[in-house]
């Protein structure tokens, strides 16, 4: 059922708002909180219609913010400067899991430091050895699923981005120790990963309810932690450090340009940090992918060719579609940030909506379909059209590990399988912690014994 805004002052149809801010619906702060967790993108759409592409809201977690749905305001805000702009203020919702240290939760000159000692392992040579990571753990997947039968491929790609992480990302071989990192890791992230539980957390956090799955939660954490701490010490021992291929390594020995380096509570909080950005959020690109090709029969039969530049525009189309992250934000501090003629004054939130940018039918005609020919060629989408990886100095530092590890997992699994869909619809989307999921995890099938690796 579509979510209607009450009926509003007959001249305007505008709800005032505080000086400096654009309009927004005047409904009370629960009704638009559930609004928000009930209509999703489709209130949001209604609030654009109603009141243009700025929108002032307020919810029962944050209010009031703004909402910007237009691409010129997004290049404004993504272009603006980080010691006015806080985006890790934004994410101070993820702080129980990360930790205070994070690049996400860092502000200024701090966050700046942190994010040039984590991005050489994430480009040039380094990326293109975790290829074969990928590959790998793809290949243990596939040759896991069950033939004529139906199976949700969510946790399968969950289980394959973890792989991915416990191996390029932590460094660890198959085995035992690999095995108890992985569990305790699983442990500590599914919590937080099921429909709402990182609100949950919150709440409980701040009115003390149910303190049994909080006190859970942290034993979990503790033990990630007690894992994570011993493997600093052990490997700031070893004089072979700088011959490792990890990211964990390689942010033990990471200098700035005063030779400092990462003390091991941000090294600790840094890798919690790639896990939660690299592990769900991919694997439910993935899914989603999977969702929308399968249902998509020539898109289907023209990625089954291998053609990286197409498999590329598969993704991308997929995540315009389907985008993880329903949003990314920024908090204003010190003085008050124009953004197209409004003042939006200090500690007022400013949230793009992915969502509602990738929808627009201005920008992609049809925006319903699923079209990967909009991604080649001149014309295609820019960085302020296209944001599933937000941008700016904040864009995601894993974008382009995520990016290929999603085409390799696709060629993959295409090379091998004949899959097809369960289900005759596109799958329900369901807010899951951090990301939009796939209700039923995404339903295949495969009708013969996938191809030998």
């Amino acid at each position: 059922m579509a979510i209607t805004l009450p009926n509003q002052p007959a001249d305007t149809g505008l709800a005032p708002a505080p000086p400096g801010l654009p309009p927004g619906p005047r409904i009370p702060r629960l009704i638009q909180t559930a609004a928000f967790i009930l209509g999703g993108v489709r209130f949001l759409e209604s609030c654009r219609r109603r009141y243009g592409d700025a929108v002032t809201m307020s919810t029962m977690f944050d209010s009031p913010f703004v909402m910007v749905f237009d691409p010129v305001m997004v290049k404004e805000l993504f272009q603006g400067s980080g010691e006015q702009l806080h985006a890790g203020e934004a994410n101070a919702l993820l702080g129980p899991v990360l930790g205070e240290r994070s690049v996400l939760l860092l502000d200024g000159a701090e966050h700046l430091r942190h994010r040039r000692l984590m991005l050489p392992p994430f480009h040039g040579q380094a990326m293109r050895g975790y290829i074969e990571v990928m590959r790998e753990a793809a290949d243990t997947e596939v040759d896991a699923w069950p033939v004529r039968e139906p199976f949700a491929i969510l946790p399968s790609m969950q289980s394959l981005t973890l792989k991915v992480i416990i191996h390029a990302v932590f460094g660890y071989e198959p085995g035992p120790a690999a095995d108890e990192l992985r569990r305790r890791l699983r442990a500590m992230v599914e919590p937080v990963a099921r429909p709402r539980g990182l609100l949950l957390l919150q709440l409980l956090g701040q009115f003390g309810a149910d303190r049994r799955a909080l006190t859970r939660f942290e034993a979990q954490r503790r033990a990630v932690d007690e894992i994570l701490y011993a493997e600093i010490a052990q490997r700031r021992a070893q004089p072979d450090l700088e011959q490792r291929r990890d990211v964990f390594s390689a942010l033990l020995i990471a200098e700035d340009e005063h030779g400092e380096r990462l003390s091991d509570r941000e090294v600790r909080d840094e890798l919690v940090t790639l896990l939660l950005a690299g592990h769900e959020t991919t694997a439910t690109g993935l899914a989603w992918t999977f969702d929308l090709l399968l249902h998509s029969p020539a898109v289907h039969r023209r990625a089954s060719e291998g053609d990286d530049e197409y498999l590329d525009a598969v993704v991308k189309e997929s995540l315009r579609i389907r985008p993880v992250i329903p949003g990314v934000g920024r908090v204003v501090r010190g003085e008050p940030f124009r953004l197209n003629g409004y003042e939006i004054p200090p500690g007022v939130e400013i949230n793009p909506s992915i969502r509602v940018i990738h929808r627009r039918a201005d920008l992609y005609p049809d925006p319903g379909a699923f079209r990967p020919e909009r991604f080649l060629g001149p014309g295609a989408p820019d960085t302020y059209t296209w944001i599933p990886f937000g941008g700016g100095t904040r864009r995601c530092l894993g974008a382009s590990f995520a990016m290929t590890e999603m085409r390799e997992v696709l060629r993959r699994v295409l090379e091998r399988c004949a899959l097809r869909p369960a289900r005759q619809e596109l799958e329900k989307t369901v807010f899951r912690g951090i990301t939009l999921a796939p209700r039923e995890g995404v339903r295949v099938m495969q009708d013969r014994a996938p191809r030998a690796a």
